[in-house]
């Protein structure tokens, strides 16, 4: 009696199994409708700081809370490196207005570009793990066009912009140092007047101006911070 009752309920439990997948199946196509109005409308009006998802957002999205990582944890990185790294180097660089200020500035500035090389590294270890992941991903042809623009904006062209500027902020800091070092050294042989400088001898003041020479060559690079810090990539 009891393997004839197993019999009938075994194909119905079955059926039961059968929709039940079906059922968790069809969330599908409303997660993915919700994800690209969330990216369309939210991420990419955001600017630089991408929202973090609440937890009813998370049950909304499913699986495409992954996707979402991936981007979002790249925005932390930039933003780190922005705040940490680009911002307190540009705010010493752009407060230099006279030679004195060199001299002044120099122990600020030194303690404010010490991370930039590092902050170097971490955006471009980060971008390859994005793009690995990005990869990774098996996204319908809708939703891939629109993450796709997203991943151009949130990813890309901030790593673009500031892979090689970290760098070449890190270069103009070493010459803008050098011209304070510089002016450390020479002691009572350098005077400050009218918002200029005098030396001793002609030498002194060659060696300086060759100083500023090679510092006015990356100047470009400061600019370049200041409108990155203003949540600009170019």
């Amino acid at each position: 009696m009891a393997t004839g009752i197993s019999r009938v309920w075994a194909p119905l439990a079955a059926v039961l199994l059968a929709l039940l997948l079906t059922a968790c199946g069809d969330k599908e196509p409303e997660q993915r409708k919700a994800f690209i109005d969330f990216l369309q409308n939210t991420v990419m009006r955001s600017g630089e700081h991408l929202p973090a998802l609440s937890e009813d957002q998370k049950q909304k999205l499913g699986n495409y809370v992954g996707d979402y990582a991936i981007i979002y944890g790249f925005s932390q990185q930039v933003n780190k490196a922005v705040d940490d790294g680009l911002k307190p180097v540009a705010d010493q660089l752009t407060a230099i207005r006279v030679p004195q200020d060199y001299l002044t500035r120099r122990d600020a500035l030194r303690q404010a570009s010490g991370s930039l090389n590092v902050l170097s590294q971490q955006i471009q270890s980060a971008k390859s793990q994005a793009d690995s992941s990005k990869a990774a991903l098996k996204q319908p042809d809708d939703l891939k066009q629109v993450y796709d623009a997203v991943y151009n904006k949130v990813v890309t062209q901030p790593a673009g912009s500031l892979t090689p500027l970290l760098p070449a902020l890190q270069s103009l800091s070493q010459d803008v140092l050098q011209a304070g070092d510089y002016l450390q050294q020479q002691g009572a042989a350098v005077t400050f007047n009218n918002n200029g400088v005098q030396f001793a001898t002609r030498d002194q003041a060659t060696q300086y101006n060759t100083i500023m020479s090679n510092l006015a060559a990356k100047a470009p690079a400061l600019s370049q911070a200041q409108t990155t810090v203003q949540g600009g990539f170019q």
